[in-house]
């Protein structure tokens, strides 16, 4: 009797650790965006730029002025780059992390 209580106590310990998890966790998440311009540099800018304003527009125009991204960090940025019939393609992602 005495160990079917200890292994449900580990069992509801266990548990709630696994669901304590996911509330860290989400302060950052994922973003893919797609951006297209005349240049792969301005494409990357406009992957950039909607990345940012899929999470916050007030973050958007911060980083634009080129005042960085206060409250959130925007880590590395995947771009996969393409020319296309006028200019260029590209399909980027990036994880943001929301900072406390």
């Amino acid at each position: 009797m005495k160990v079917a209580r200890i292994a449900m106590l580990a069992a509801v310990a266990a548990t709630a650790a696994v669901y304590a998890a996911p509330a860290e966790a989400k302060s950052c998440f994922k973003k893919a965006a797609e951006g297209n311009a005349l240049t792969e540099g301005l494409a990357k800018f406009q992957v950039d730029a909607a990345l940012l304003q899929a999470v916050d527009w007030g973050i958007y125009g911060t980083w634009v002025t080129g005042n960085g991204t206060p409250g959130y960090s925007f880590g590395p940025r995947a771009y996969k780059c393409e020319a296309a019939g006028i200019g260029w393609s590209c399909r980027g992602s990036a994880t943001l992390c929301k900072l406390d």
